[in-house]
């Protein structure tokens, strides 16, 4: 299946978030080929949001964001763990959308494998739990600073159209100390995959949120 063309990135990025649930996220390798659909996701927009990594301005590490629609800016958090993130709107102006939780749906022992290794242990997680984190994504799908700049339009790591989701709500971002007030977290919220459901019942009567 074709990768999402740079149009659709080059949006909202609220827009372009909710757009994503329901899209595959492909990882072809050596290995083999892993893919997951979107079920969770955080947008991030602009040197304005204290929580987006483009409030310090462009730096070496932030410079994907200031790029182009449609690339990868992969991030290390912990010193351990990889974040990938969709960079949306026009270039010279830093959004992008974090992927947080996958459904695996393709490479699936692979997927299996890769977390038991992480985990250093002989059994991995259940299959609900292999994506259901940004840097548990990135080690099913073998997604590291390697892929950073990379093209999502192109072909070894894309994302691809995929279902329509079921009910789609909207929660406050999680993990982060500031810029918590933003309803900017966008989930499947029936998915047993997304990560800490137990916010989801609070944002069912949110509405659609939108870009200050």
């Amino acid at each position: 299946m074709s990768a999402l063309p740079r149009e659709f990135y080059a949006r909202d990025t609220l827009a372009v978030s909710r757009a994503l649930l329901g899209c595959r996220l492909v990882h072809e390798t050596a290995e083999g080929v892993a893919a997951g659909r979107i079920v969770e996701v955080e947008a991030y927009h602009g040197e304005d949001d204290p929580a987006c990594h483009a409030a310090a301005g462009l730096t070496p590490r932030t410079r994907p964001m200031y790029g182009p629609p449609g690339v990868a800016y992969v991030y290390k958090i912990y010193g351990m763990y990889h974040c990938l993130n969709a960079v949306t709107r026009e270039a010279g102006k830093p959004s992008a959308v974090l992927i947080r939780a996958l459904e695996p749906v393709e490479g699936l022992e692979l997927m299996r494998r890769r977390r038991a290794a992480r985990r250093r242990s002989s059994e991995p997680p259940p299959d609900r739990a292999l994506c259901d984190g940004p840097g548990k994504l990135c080690d099913a799908l073998a997604i590291s600073l390697a892929q950073n700049g990379a093209d999502l339009t192109g072909a070894h790591l894309r994302i691809e159209p995929g279902e329509t989701p079921g009910r789609v709500v909207w929660t406050p971002r999680i993990g982060i100390t500031m810029g918590t007030d933003r309803w900017w977290r966008c989930l499947e919220a029936d998915s047993p995959c997304v990560s800490k459901s137990s916010l989801n019942r609070e944002a069912e009567a949110r509405p659609r949120p939108v870009l200050a």
